[in-house]
């Protein structure tokens, strides 16, 4: 790193307190936020330091949550040292093996099944006397909804809207909120996909489904992780193949009394599609500020994939016929010509 990366050096000097020796931290990656990631050998033990400017993401959220979610038997990172004045968190090392490495046509139905089925510990947690989790409500997905409109529309496209595109998009806006508002509410980790499920391996080298980047869990629809996982912005699966896996979700929650039992699968297949279509709108939108805001052109390459699933589904209900050929017609084109 060079040594103008103040918070680096500020990082460095921590560790090395905490070991009481000399460390050097590796940078790995940054996500999709202000945070960074360090991995550090210590007495030939490999950790994780997680780098969150407080001033822009505080880290005890993610102490609290990380405790909670492994008291309930899920495997996250362990907060093993703590600096949460500066930011700083050590962290046990759940490895580099990100399942979506893993996934292909045999496997990736079993994998599915089993990250389907540990939701419904995420989902079982809402509360407790440390941590309440925010209520993803309507202000919440109208400001998500408005990153699209503001980053990738008008930001990146330079797109202006008229009155009737105006008009199409706020209608099309208002039933997706209405739909989030309609569904019962679960605990959610709110970024549930391939890239945030690692495999790991446990003492007796049992390969084990291992869960990062829950920080900024929320109160939410039930649909919203499972299509998180099977809609991935990342890669996309056959539909017979996502439909077979949203029934079986379907299924479960009945079965956990998540959802009432007079909600027919065809309403909650409704809701799942246009849970997706709104989180894949969102993950449009915070591509392209990341590129624009955060540095991170990287991301814009995942944009086609979010358009061809919100054009694909939205397509397939009367209501967002209109926004469907809007995004074919009018924003893929304007996003290709921009390449």
């Amino acid at each position: 790193m060079p040594l103008s990366d103040l918070r680096f050096l500020q990082l460095n000097s921590w560790l090395n307190q905490v070991f009481a020796s000399q460390s050097h931290p590796v940078l790995i990656s940054g996500d999709a936020s202000f945070r960074r990631y360090f991995r550090v050998l210590h007495d030939e033990t490999s950790y994780i330091v997680m780098d969150s400017p407080p001033e822009q993401i505080p880290v005890s959220p993610f102490i609290k949550l990380a405790k909670a979610y492994g008291d309930l038997g899920i495997n996250v990172p362990q907060v093993i040292e703590s600096n949460v004045e500066d930011g700083f968190l050590l962290l046990s090392d759940l490895g580099d093996v990100q399942l979506i490495s893993r996934l292909n046509d045999t496997s990736v139905e079993a994998y599915y099944s089993r990250a389907l089925k540990l939701l419904d510990r995420f989902a079982a947690f809402t509360e407790n006397a440390e941590l309440g989790l925010p209520l993803y409500d309507s202000v919440f997905v109208h400001r998500e909804l408005d990153i699209f409109t503001d980053w990738l529309i008008k930001h990146h496209l330079n797109l202006v809207i008229d009155a009737d595109t105006r008009k199409m998009l706020e209608q099309a806006f208002a039933l997706l909120v209405a739909n989030a508002e309609e569904q019962p509410k679960v605990g959610m980790h709110r970024d549930y996909h391939s890239r945030n499920l690692m495999l790991t391996a446990d003492e007796f080298g049992v390969e084990q489904l291992s869960v990062i980047d829950f920080q900024d869990a929320v109160i939410g629809p039930v649909t919203y992780d499972a299509v998180s996982l099977l809609r991935d912005c990342y890669i996309r699966w056959p539909d017979t193949l996502v439909e077979g896996l949203m029934e079986k979700h379907y299924l479960n929650q009945k079965q956990a009394g998540l959802i009432d039992s007079s909600v027919t699968l065809e309403k909650y297949r409704r809701w799942f599609d246009l849970m997706g279509i709104q989180r894949h709108i969102k993950a449009a939108g915070i591509f392209s500020r990341l590129n624009y805001r955060d540095g991170k052109p990287a991301y814009m390459a995942d944009i086609p994939m979010t358009l061809a699933y919100i054009a694909d589904i939205s397509a397939g209900y009367p209501e967002l016929e209109d926004f469907s050929a809007w995004v074919t017609n009018t924003l893929v084109p304007a996003f290709e010509d921009k390449l």
